[in-house]
């Protein structure tokens, strides 16, 4: 057992488990980091931005290193219905940096080296099957060669966590609670990506997509350009795709088939298609994050910021602060749930917490009100802007008026006061 004892394993080399290694490493203690893949970064999949400050914090250089495409100084947020759009733009001119496009396969792959420059043993192409438990506590990790003992485990195994499961730190996702999303990376060249987007060299441009072919479903669509490609994707949750019985590829198509996408990716390439699954459940549904000589981080814990597009900010900062934790455990030689609590401290003293606890009521109310506010509201919104520059010899008050009385008359007046009940309850969860 001594040969093949160290003080911390983490499972999983996504930025999480990543995160929790290098933060152990750089203290000065042991740590293995195991890879099922080819490489980190070689099964994932996601939309395309890492968040700069969050991603400073476990990579200070990262900035002047790691393979980066471009620097996101565009924010669209376009609502479709079958024939039209409305897209409202905010651009940052200034020099700052709130996130860059990436490509995980290239991201993650750097992260790791980093990671082994400071002192973490990667090991990849390697299968944990299950947790060694003794006497109740984490003992180590069974993989499919041999058996490899810790102090402390780290799971960062994604958003099906099989070894949280194991010991009962999880139960399985409700339908509801878990989004599937897809993507296709399409090349498109650089030229054409900076003139379809208003963009310079460097410059990037996020794009959430509310409504068609999702409108009154719990599903949104994104953009993101990179430099010759644009990845364009959506995600719609389980509980959707059954009881609509749509295929999220079939939904792909018609986002790819709207005018006003069509035209941004026109004579582009297909050269990816992938899809993975994503926590949805907010604050609600995090899990019990740690156990005698186990904690829990990233997606596996749930960790997402769905209203904000926010994930793997939260998953680099949970890996920090258990790596954080796990050395401290170290120091004082104890690796109970009494002392990795303070993993969870760490975390609810955070904006992480903070946040998804600020949000704890948005999925519910949205899947009480999809019909409204994922269609009846979205489609008002474009036939404003359609009435706002229409000129057909009609009188704008005219207009206006008739736009206010079919607004309050063609939704029962129940039904409004309901919804608006609904995003006072909202706005009052998150601003009290």
């Amino acid at each position: 057992m001594e040969n093949n004892k160290t003080q911390v394993i983490v499972v999983g080399g996504g930025p999480a488990g990543i995160s929790a290694a290098i933060t152990i490493a750089k203290a000065g203690k042991e740590v293995i980091l195991i890879e099922r893949g080819n490489f980190s970064g070689s099964k994932n999949m996601f939309g395309g931005a890492i968040y700069t400050q969050p991603t400073k914090e476990i990579f200070p250089e990262f900035e002047q290193s790691a393979p980066i495409e471009r620097n996101n100084v565009k924010h669209n947020y376009t609502i479709l219905t079958e024939e039209e759009s409305t897209t409202i733009t905010y651009r940052d001119n200034t020099e700052h940096s709130n996130s860059y496009t990436v490509i995980r396969s290239k991201f993650d792959r750097w992260m790791s080296e980093e990671a082994k420059k400071a002192g973490v043993i990667l090991v990849t192409q390697t299968v944990v099957r299950e947790l060694i438990v003794e006497n109740k506590k984490v003992v180590g990790v069974k993989t499919e060669l041999e058996d490899y003992y810790a102090d402390i485990v780290i799971l960062a195994d994604g958003v099906n966590s099989l070894l949280a499961k194991q010991i009962g730190l999880r139960k399985d996702y409700n339908p509801k609670d878990v989004a599937l999303g897809v993507k296709e990376v399409i090349k498109i060249g650089k030229e054409k990506i900076n003139e379809r987007f208003n963009l310079k060299d460097d410059e990037g441009c996020i794009t959430e997509i509310f409504g068609y072919p999702m409108l009154g479903q719990l599903g949104l669509g994104f953009m993101y350009t990179n430099k010759d490609t644009v990845t364009l994707g959506l995600g719609i949750t389980l509980s959707e795709l059954v009881e609509h019985k749509v295929k999220p590829y079939e939904l792909l198509d018609r986002v790819k088939e709207h005018k006003t996408i069509a035209s941004l990716i026109e004579g582009g390439e297909l050269i990816e298609y992938s899809a993975h699954l994503i926590p949805e459940g907010g604050y609600k549904n995090v899990p019990k994050l740690y156990d005698d000589g186990v904690m829990i981080v990233g997606d596996g814990a749930g960790l997402v910021n769905n209203l904000h597009w926010e994930g793997t900010n939260l998953a680099m900062m949970s890996g920090k602060f258990a790596g954080e934790t796990a050395v401290i455990a170290i120091d004082k030689n104890d690796f109970s749930k009494k002392i990795l609590s303070l993993y969870k401290k760490k975390l609810d003293k955070s904006f992480v917490m903070k946040d998804l606890k600020s949000y704890k009521d948005l999925m519910p109310i949205m899947h009480q009100n999809s019909k409204s506010f994922l269609n009846y509201y979205l489609r008002k919104i474009n036939k404003f802007f359609k009435m706002f520059i229409e000129t057909d010899s009609v009188p704008k008050r005219n207009k206006f008026h008739r736009f206010i009385f079919e607004t309050l008359t063609e939704r029962n007046p129940f039904a409004l006061l309901k919804d608006g009940t609904h995003i006072i309850r909202l706005l009052w969860g998150i601003l009290k």
